[in-house]
């Protein structure tokens, strides 16, 4: 039965660091494989905060497929189609953003999965399946086995709802996006503030407790080493923008500093 593993959901099985990119600045289906020649384990093509049109993603979608680094977008909303359309070009993953309820959750993972766990409409020709024929059962199962489902925990209430939300059948991935948790709190940029610290202890916690994996995004910093021996196993490393911007500043300083 040809099937495109899902690297990443393997990964986070055997209980391995899995590494991401987020990709907001580039267009062409080179990121993919620049991101699995420099290490990383998935894609985080970005529909919530960039341009990025649907044919776009689908084009990296497709080269994260071929370069073995697992495509995931974070789709734009919790509206069917900005999870389904990503999947159907092809993502082994979903990323929902703002998700602060089990029944916010159990939605998602209807939107995602094919029955019998979920209730995402029956599609034919899937790139993950490289475009096999395959009966219908035998096909929701594999492409169910082989997706990612993700929802982003963002606020106090989310965090206060965490261990139902990982309890929900379905959800593989429960990611603090640390940037918005802390505006919420009134603590924007202090990501190591105890409360922080408290809401991963949490979210840790949940997924523990329900077999359940956790995830992390807006920790840059030396400080992502503290939330990973804390337990925290999907890591957003940087996106492209961020990388080129360092990158670039740090050539451009060492040049101008040249003694003429």
């Amino acid at each position: 039965m040809a099937v495109i593993a899902n690297i990443t959901k393997q990964k986070l099985a055997a209980g391995e660091l899995s590494l991401g990119m987020g990709v907001r600045l580039a267009r062409g289906v080179e990121i993919a494989k620049v991101a699995k020649v420099c290490g990383y384990d998935w894609l985080f093509i970005d529909m919530e905060h960039s341009p990025l049109s649907l044919e776009t993603v689908a084009d990296i979608t497709l080269a994260g497929l071929d370069a073995g680094c697992t495509p995931i977008v974070r789709a734009s909303s919790h509206l069917h189609h900005h999870a389904s359309r990503p999947l159907d070009a092809g993502a082994q993953g979903i990323v929902v953003p703002h998700v602060n309820t089990a029944d916010e959750a159990r939605r998602v993972v209807d939107q995602c999965l094919y029955p019998p766990i979920g209730h995402r409409s029956m599609a034919g020709g899937a790139a993950i399946l490289e475009y096999d024929s395959l009966p219908m059962a035998d096909a929701a199962r594999v492409i169910n086995d082989n997706l990612l489902v993700v929802v982003m925990l963002e606020t106090p209430e989310a965090i206060a709802n965490a261990d139902e939300i990982a309890a929900v059948e379905g959800v593989d991935v429960l990611l603090i996006g640390t940037n918005d948790l802390c505006a919420e709190m009134g603590i924007a940029g202090q990501y190591d503030h105890g409360d922080v610290v408290a809401a991963y202890e949490a979210t840790i916690s949940a997924c523990r407790n329900n077999a359940k994996h956790a995830g992390m995004g807006g920790v840059y910093d030396a400080l992502a080493e503290k939330y990973i021996r804390m337990g925290v196993r999907m890591v957003l490393g940087g996106s492209d923008l961020s990388y080129l911007m360092s990158g670039a500043k740090q050539r451009a300083g060492a040049l101008h500093g040249i003694d003429l």
